[in-house]
């Protein structure tokens, strides 16, 4: 889930679906809307010459997609092995456990109310299959369980809802913390400094062939967001839903309700933090 309409980052072209890198293939999801972009991205992921795959977010209960996922992966000659979670929201996951009927296939999850099988996901883990490998990297914030997964071999990340191809996310208040959000994208820089990662493989929108560009645009934006609320609160607004007319008086009301979660995120930080007093 996102709130990218309501909060514009830089637009990089549009739909996706289709191979990506060498190892990435996308199959987009019919689920567009304001808060989804063109669609949730089901990436397909494998070595170029092995037969097993894994899809990462199988994304809605929509049989008609879950079964063009296993279409597309069969003509590219490849059988799915292994179904991973960048996060639990239903845009990503609630056909999880259809398309686990569907391959027969593990999924694998940090959170264990979504796993299917012994297995779960966690920070240091390596996932292997067939010649690929995948690393888990946390990055909560959007969400507690949010991960991303590291592609050394493509120099891509798959961000799930942390990065978004056009737009930035929503710090989901209470599940998602705007400081662990901040810690994880300073860790995105970090692999995009340190393991030279340049690709941005998101869970809506776009490609991003700017990874750090990227990172470092997310954090402009949520010191820009984070002054913003601090001012709005200077100015004697108390409550979240008067932050939000004042500080997005210009996006569409109808994305007014996913903007009071960031902003009830950057509140409550900027209380831990003792900039504002608890009653602000």
């Amino acid at each position: 889930m996102t709130n990218a309409a309501a909060l514009p980052g830089q637009p990089r072209g549009g739909a996706l679906s289709g191979p990506a890198t060498a190892r990435a293939i996308n199959v987009l999801a019919p689920n567009p809307s304001a808060m989804t972009l063109d669609g949730t991205n089901t990436w397909i992921v494998s070595e170029p010459d092995s037969e097993l795959a894994v899809v990462i977010d199988p994304g809605p209960l929509d049989d008609g997609h879950l079964r063009g996922v296993i279409e597309v992966a069969e003509q590219a000659g490849k059988r799915v092995g292994l179904t991973l979670l960048t996060h639990g929201h239903p845009d990503h996951a609630e056909g999880a456990g259809r398309f686990a009927e569907l391959t027969g296939s593990r999924v694998r999850a940090l959170d264990p109310a979504l796993r299917l099988g012994d297995e779960g996901l966690a920070e240091g883990d390596v996932v292997t299959l067939d010649g690929l490998e995948l690393r888990v990297v946390p990055t909560p914030g959007h969400t507690a369980d949010s991960l991303s997964f590291h592609l050394p071999a493509d120099r891509a990340v798959l961000t799930g809802d942390t990065i978004l191809g056009r737009g930035t996310t929503v710090v989901a208040h209470p599940d998602g913390r705007l400081g662990d959000y901040l810690d994880t994208l300073r860790r995105l820089r970090s692999l995009t400094v340190d393991d030279g990662v340049h690709t941005v493989l998101p869970g809506h929108g776009p490609v991003l062939d700017d990874a750090q560009g990227a990172v470092e645009f997310y954090l402009a934006h949520r010191a820009h967001r984070l002054a913003q609320v601090e001012t709005a609160v200077e100015d004697g607004l108390t409550t979240a839903a008067e932050v939000v007319a004042y500080v997005y008086a210009d996006v569409d009301r109808s994305l007014w309700p996913a903007a009071e979660l960031s902003v009830r995120a950057q509140l409550e930080y900027l209380r831990e933090h003792g900039i504002i007093g608890q009653g602000g």
